[in-house]
This record gives C-alpha cells, sequence and structure tokens, in this order.
C-alpha cells in the first residue's frame, strides 16, 4: 500500500505537527508501507521540507517529498527549457530553478513608484529572453508584476504555469488569499489560461505512476482540502480520506453529497476523521 498526505492542514499547521500525525506516518513506515508528503507550497524547496519534516519526527527521505516548486522546475528542465523564467513567486521556486540550471528573474517587492502613467513611461521594462511565466504564492504580488507577466504571455509561444490554484487560507478573524487569487488575476488580464502544477491535477505525481513508484488502486490520499487533495485523489484512482484539521469539514461533505451536480460529487471522500492522529488505535 502507497500512503500519500498532504502537509499543511495533515501533518501540521504552521510550525506546530497536529497530534498524533508523526506517530501515524512513522508507523505507516515501520508496517512497509511507501509514504510520501505531497504539498501545492511552493515557497520552500524540497531539502526545507525535509529538514522541516525530520525536525518535528517524522521519518521521511527527499525522495518521498513531492512539492511544487521542484515539480515545476522538473516539467521546465524535461521540457528542454532554455530561456529566462519571470517569476512571481519565493525563493523555494528560484532556488528549484537554480538546481536544474534554469535562469530566472528575482523575487521580492516590486513597488510602482508615483502614477501608473510615471511607472509605464519611466520604468516599465521587458526582458526579451523570457520564455515562460510562472505564478506560485507571493506576498509581494503587485500591478507592475501583474503588468510584466500579461504583457509576456501576449506572446503565444511564452510558457504560462502555475504551481497551484489553491484559493484561500481561512485564519481566525482574517482570510489570507492563496496561490489562486494571484493566478486567476493573471488569466484575466493575460486571457490566457495556465498549465497549473499542482494539486488536482495528476501532473504532479504523473512520473511516479509512469514508473511504477506508485501504484493507483494501492494507494491512500491523505488531505484536508477536498478541491485539491481529495479531487487528486480521484484524478487519479486513488482512495482517500478527508481530515478535519484544515480547510473541509464534513458538513461541506454531506453538502457536496445531497447535490445533483456531478463535479460536487468528485470531491467526496471514501473516509472521514476528525484528526489523522484518530488512525493510531486501529493500525
Amino acid at each position: 500500500m502507497y500512503v500519500r498526505a498532504k502537509c499543511h492542514g495533515v501533518l501540521w499547521v504552521y510550525g506546530d505537527v497536529l497530534p498524533g500525525a508523526v506517530e501515524v506516518m512513522n508507523r505507516f513506515k515501520e508496517m512497509g508501507k511507501k509514504i510520501f508528503f505531497c504539498t501545492n507550497n511552493s515557497t520552500k524547496t524540497r531539502k526545507e521540507l525535509l529538514v522541516k519534516s525530520h525536525n518535528m519526527g517524522f521519518n521521511i527521505t527527499e525522495e518521498e517529498v513531492i512539492s511544487t516548486a521542484h515539480s515545476l522546475a522538473a516539467y521546465l528542465k524535461n521540457r528542454n527549457f532554455n530561456k529566462k523564467v519571470f517569476v512571481i513567486g519565493s525563493e523555494g521556486i528560484t532556488k528549484e530553478l537554480d538546481a536544474v540550471g534554469i535562469d530566472h528573474t528575482k523575487v521580492g517587492p516590486e513597488h510602482m513608484p508615483g502614477s501608473l502613467q510615471q511607472y509605464l513611461s519611466n520604468h516599465f521594462k521587458l526582458d526579451d529572453n523570457i520564455g515562460a511565466v510562472v505564478v506560485g504564492f507571493d506576498e509581494y504580488f503587485s500591478f507592475p508584476k501583474m503588468t510584466k507577466a500579461a504583457s509576456y504571455l501576449n506572446n503565444p509561444e511564452c510558457l504560462f504555469i502555475a504551481t497551484n490554484t489553491d484559493e484561500r487560507f481561512p485564519m481566525p478573524n482574517m482570510v489570507v488569499p492563496g496561490t489562486g487569487s494571484f493566478v486567476r488575476a493573471i488569466e484575466t488580464c493575460a486571457e490566457r489560461k495556465a498549465t497549473v502544477i499542482g494539486k488536482p491535477n495528476v501532473a504532479i505525481c504523473e512520473h511516479l505512476i509512469k514508473d511504477g513508484t506508485i501504484v493507483p488502486e494501492r494507494t491512500l490520499m491523505i488531505g484536508d482540502r477536498c478541491n485539491t487533495d481529495i479531487l487528486l485523489g480521484y484524478n487519479c484512482g486513488f482512495q482517500t480520506m478527508l481530515v478535519g484539521t484544515g480547510i473541509h469539514q464534513l458538513n461541506d461533505v454531506d453538502s457536496w453529497k445531497a447535490s445533483d451536480d456531478p463535479e460536487l460529487h468528485k470531491l467526496l471522500p471514501d473516509v472521514y476523521l476528525p484528526k489523522l492522529g484518530d488512525l493510531l488505535p486501529y493500525m
């Protein structure tokens, strides 16, 4: 059996490990199961996610970490991409691009000095060597970045790639926009759709299925967000488990189950648990 687990919301929340998560995942490995940590978080490299996992006590290797930043770098490398990438995102993406020898723009703040007219007249400049626009989570997302992205994408030969389309991160008393918010904004002004690497798209683990590392009918996908994690399981033919420590809850599942919309039925998990640690007594 193969176990794929989302990280944030299933194994940990920011820097805090969720109760019982370490014990359950390590027990899977002791039982001889192959496990993978699969995340749409593009702000960290695989190595950084591995260090975080080890510090929390998880017994896992770098090859068992699947991240969108690493997957998009591999995607470009496999296409023999030899131009420059315009990155809207963080160093998790640029470090993974560096690792495969792909040139890219810098990340960080890009402010618009003065008015829009002043910016376009005196500061706006495009790089002739850009061959791809990549969009990940960017806490410095701005009007200048969106303007440049759409301008590059006006060239139909320029690739348009998104790490994921997670809409938002609900937190106490606030909502933090997710990568999907940035992707949709650029899709609108560029009048193009992005190729999405992360969950729920099969691209994030297709290579593991093709080479036989993962056997879909013997794989369990564990997640907290149904339109990414559980839908990935549906798209890949995995069994699915929803845990209630993140985005979606059992009442969401009940409402989708009562719907006549077949697309909503794809979001229904096979199993629900309040938290991953609840599985431990049955192992």
